[in-house]
């Protein structure tokens, strides 16, 4: 990965965070940035990069912004005024209130994008998209739509804030409580999609996941919550097993081979103590976050995978679809019923389960194989293969496909 590449991957959000402190254009912002990174793609390579790469980047595209300033001044016969309005307004990182109500970048761009008069899947998936540099395709799977139709979505908030004048400021105190659940909600799709990115070569963003959690306990700081706390301890104990998700080949390691000697036992004893002094969940979304939260439990105080209570893991997922049914909590209650009552069990709770991606897929092809019915599980990984589009995962599949393969018959001589 270049210099370059990282930047955008881990600062974009934070940059357009600075940008929009000073210039309150989120059009402008997003167009200066995109030519900013064009012109480093042309500069850098001959120039060498630069000693401090965001900077430049933001010096850049404040440089454009204020020439596309100049002009719209111009075209108005207004150049002065809105030139100096421009150039007097906070500098980096500073926002018309003062730091008193919100004081980090992160929560701030969260915030703004929540916007009431957007819907709150349009306000997360801007914020994914313009806060946390996430792949519209990426946000798709998290969604489970079609990028096309995520793309749109995106757009159309987009415009939303420009036609509409919204204004991109920190609302006040008692608003703030107003929007907390869609920073909850962002958070916790910025963490899946650091957890198990839908695609590239990477098995797992930990930067990504790191901040999701961060950005959930900055917001948990301002305006304490039972949704807030189980979620925080929902993504702490599934980030403390990072490290042993990835073997020394790079490669995938699955739960039940995993090193627990590299689990972080510290945050996961956090998370522990912050369910247990949290209350009962007071809404829907709170109590599902609270049954991931104990699933997640179940899993990190096993002393060992064989001692994993499936049979309480089912219950739980069970609970879980009651208040929140979806495709994919039906495949991971199948996963979990399947180790507690074997593959038919599972592929039973499978039946006329339809869900994008490899995952269904990839969790059919196996309990097949746990059920003896070899080339249906070949057929149905050879699928998963097909639309799997991250490269680790992909990879994994593609050795468990061949496991199946049947024993070659042994040559005459």
């Amino acid at each position: 990965m270049t210099t370059l590449e990282r930047v955008v991957r881990e600062e974009w959000g934070r940059l357009v965070a600075l940008l929009l402190a000073q210039f309150r254009r989120l059009d402008l912002v997003e167009d200066a940035l995109a030519d900013a990174v064009e012109a480093a793609q042309k500069r850098w390579p001959d120039d060498g990069e630069p000693d401090n790469p965001s900077g430049w980047l933001v010096t850049t595209a404040r440089r454009r912004i204020l020439d596309r300033l100049r002009a719209e001044a111009m075209a108005a016969r207004k150049e002065p005024l809105l030139t100096v309005e421009a150039e007097r307004r906070p500098k980096e990182g500073v926002m018309a209130d003062t730091g008193d109500v919100v004081d980090d970048d992160l929560l701030r761009l969260v915030l703004m994008c929540a916007h009431p008069a957007l819907p709150p899947e349009g306000a997360s998936a801007l914020s994914l998209r313009l806060v946390m540099g996430i792949s519209t395709a990426d946000i798709a799977r998290l969604f489970l739509v079609s990028e096309s139709t995520m793309a749109a979505r995106i757009t159309r908030a987009k415009k939303k804030i420009v036609t509409a004048g919204i204004p991109f400021a920190i609302p006040g105190t008692e608003a703030i409580g107003e929007r907390l659940d869609v920073v909850g909600h962002t958070a916790y799709l910025a963490f899946t999609a650091g957890y198990a990115p839908g695609s590239g070569p990477d098995l797992l963003r930990a930067e990504l996941a790191g901040e999701a959690i961060r950005l959930a306990r900055v917001a948990h700081a301002l305006r304490p919550s039972d949704t807030l706390a189980h979620l925080i301890a929902l993504m702490a104990l599934q980030h403390s097993r990072r490290d042993a998700r990835i073997g020394d080949d790079g490669e995938l390691v699955l739960l039940p081979d995993q090193d627990r000697g590299r689990w972080h036992h510290d945050e996961i004893a956090d998370a522990l103590s912050l369910l247990e002094a949290t209350g009962a969940a007071t809404s829907a979304l709170s109590e599902s976050y609270r049954l991931q939260a104990h699933i997640a439990v179940e899993h990190a105080t096993a002393p060992s995978a064989a001692d994993t209570r499936w049979e309480r893991i089912a219950d739980l997922y069970a609970e879980l679809e009651t208040i929140s049914p979806s495709p994919a909590v039906r495949v991971a209650r199948a996963v979990a019923v399947a180790e507690a009552d074997g593959p038919a069990a599972g592929l039973e709770l499978l039946d006329g389960v339809e869900m994008a991606g490899h995952r269904i897929l990839a969790v059919r092809g196996e309990l097949l194989a746990r059920a003896g019915e070899a080339e249906a599980a070949r057929i149905a990984l050879r699928q998963a293969i097909a639309v799997c589009e991250n490269d680790i995962e992909r990879r994994h599949l593609e050795v468990r496909w061949a496991d199946l393969a049947p024993d070659e018959p042994a040559q005459d001589t």
